[in-house]
């Protein structure tokens, strides 16, 4: 993984990349979220950790197939605009901020609503059968975090308790949450959640998904540093009622 190319804030070990660069990262990641289906209308938000400790967020109320460099928005911790803009940031910031205010290890945060994960999240199921071997060892068990209505405090609220293990959550009846060191590494991490939905759901269909052995599922987990792998696992934990 290309990692140190997509390098975008101080502590991340990186390149830094320039302003316009990242901006143009958000508008590229924005344009396959919509291309793959994950996001329709104004779904979806995007946003970016800068080296001098403020945002790069896509706007308010524009679709993200929509979204250029220009109107990508950058306010501070307390959601303030900087800069001369006519758009506003997302109305959703609040729990981008959150993510970012709580793990000094988080560089982007995507928010989507890829339909079969977010099947899962409405139906109140938590991914965590450990069957897929690249799950096992990219993301681990997925919780379904408790209802919040939308540019609330209640979803900061409701997505803090699992951040410190989890670097993707199913928000219920809403949608899904990844973040990762740098954009790119958010990105994959939705993407894999998305893939083992439909593997799931598909397993189901066929009688049920067969588990991996819990001393192989112990061995993977133990490889994400032999892999370099950032962000943080939960390792083996079951969430039989969604996410408690």
């Amino acid at each position: 993984m290309p990692q140190k190319v997509f390098e975008n804030f101080a502590s991340g070990g990186g390149m830094v990349l320039k302003m316009q660069e990242i901006k143009n990262q958000i508008c590229d990641i924005c344009a396959k979220m919509w291309q793959l289906g994950w996001v329709a209308a104004n779904d979806g938000n995007v946003s970016v950790r800068l080296a001098d400790g403020t945002f790069l967020v896509t706007p308010a109320g524009i679709g993200k197939s929509f979204i250029t460099p220009d109107k990508i928005v950058q306010i501070n911790s307390a959601s303030e605009t900087i800069g001369e803009t006519d758009y506003r940031p997302s109305s959703e910031i609040k729990m981008h901020l959150r993510c970012y205010q709580d793990r000094d290890d988080i560089g982007a945060v995507i928010h989507a609503h890829p339909p079969t994960a977010t099947g899962y999240a409405v139906a109140n199921k938590a991914l965590d059968g450990y069957t897929m071997i690249e799950a096992v060892l990219t993301i681990g068990s997925v919780p379904v975090t408790p209802y919040g209505t939308p540019s609330t405090h209640e979803v900061p609220e409701a997505i803090a308790p699992y951040l410190q293990e989890h670097d993707v959550l199913l928000l219920q009846n809403h949608g899904a949450l990844s973040v990762g060191a740098d954009l790119l590494t958010a990105f994959y991490r939705m993407e894999t959640l998305e893939l083992w939905a439909k593997i799931s759901l598909n397993a189901h269909l066929l009688g049920g998904a067969v588990e991996i052995s819990r001393e192989n599922i112990e061995r993977l987990c133990s490889m994400r540093g032999q892999y370099g792998m950032s962000g943080r696992h939960p390792g083996y934990k079951k969430y039989p009622n969604g996410g408690s």
